[in-house]
């Protein structure tokens, strides 16, 4: 019996989440009021890795933190979600990875400093982590650049021992969309957005864009925000519907949407089923502030579907 269930090679960083309801930045030194700041663990990876461990998946990151006032926001995160962070490595020559977002009631401007999220190299993980792991999940596809031109050479390996591989690219800032080719047949699930599937693919219907990226990788499943989420696998498709919730930020949504269809994949669940967890668990996200502080448990999940993690 493998000793994790999940691991991520995490772009582990800090949000500097500023709301404002009507407030855009302007150069030549106009100043701007904002309603209010918060400071808070962010990442992709990061963020998907404690909803993974939020449902009870044994989940562990690799990744670095530079040695600064920011690293135990992330440390600090991960393990009260119950993420493993023995993996992680604190780095005197790196910064923290930081994210500033300013979050307006319907959308989000980010800028980033890398930092630490592309400081993260495949050797950081030990051989005992990945002999011992059921799942892969890859996120921040075209951030961490070391790493994507790894995977290719890594995931062949992994997949020979019967590991299992997640993606979701998140948005490509060169807008090139590149290196998705170099990953067929080494990838089981590929999780993008409505706008990415767009960009990647050139077609506007969710549903066009599903299925051609589906002659690629073996499940396709496209997050729609508050429409829900739509998948396509074996030549089928599938729908599900987004909660009705009380909507606070969406930082984080869709990494908990992935969380929660990664669960359900573990477990052996439908594709349907899978999709209502992670449309489940990205509704959640969006009614606290910040990616991980709306998230479902375990127990929650129960309540809410009867699900146990079975892994």
């Amino acid at each position: 019996m493998c000793r994790w269930d999940v691991m991520t090679y995490a772009d582990l960083c800090v949000d500097l989440v500023m709301r404002a309801a009507d407030v855009a930045p302007e150069f030549g030194q106009k100043e701007k009021i904002l309603d209010s700041y918060t400071a808070i663990m962010g990442g992709s990876c990061s963020i998907f890795a404690c909803q993974c461990a939020k449902l009870g998946l044994k989940t562990a990151v690799v990744g670095r933190l530079g040695k600064d006032v920011f690293s135990p926001i992330v440390l600090d995160e991960l393990t009260s979600a119950g993420v493993d962070t023995q993996f992680v490595v604190l780095d005197s020559n790196t910064a923290t990875g930081l994210t500033c977002i300013l979050q307006a009631p319907s959308d989000r401007a980010m800028l980033t400093v890398l930092g630490s999220i592309v400081a993260v190299q495949a050797a950081d993980a030990p051989e005992e982590l990945m002999a011992n792991v059921r799942h892969l999940h890859i996120g921040s596809y075209y951030l961490m650049k070391q790493m994507q031109s790894l995977y290719p050479q890594l995931l062949p390996g992994l997949r020979s021992r019967g590991v299992t591989v997640s993606l979701d690219t998140n948005w490509d800032p060169e807008e090139r969309w590149d290196g998705l080719d170099e990953l067929v047949g080494l990838v089981d699930i590929f999780l993008p957005n409505e706008n990415e599937v767009k960009a990647i693919t050139g077609l506007d219907d969710p549903w066009e864009g599903a299925a051609a990226l589906a002659a690629k990788f073996p499940v396709v499943a496209v997050k729609l925000g508050q429409k829900g989420a739509l998948a396509c696998a074996g030549g089928q498709r599938f729908a599900a519907d987004a909660l009705s919730v009380s909507f606070v930020d969406a930082v984080g949504a869709g990494d908990s949407f992935d969380g929660g269809f990664v669960f359900g994949w573990l477990n052996n669940m439908p594709i349907q089923d899978c999709l209502r967890l992670g449309c489940f668990c990205g509704s959640m996200n969006v009614t606290k502030q910040g990616g991980t502080a709306g998230q479902p448990t375990a127990e929650t999940l129960h309540d809410a579907f009867g699900f146990t993690d079975k892994t």
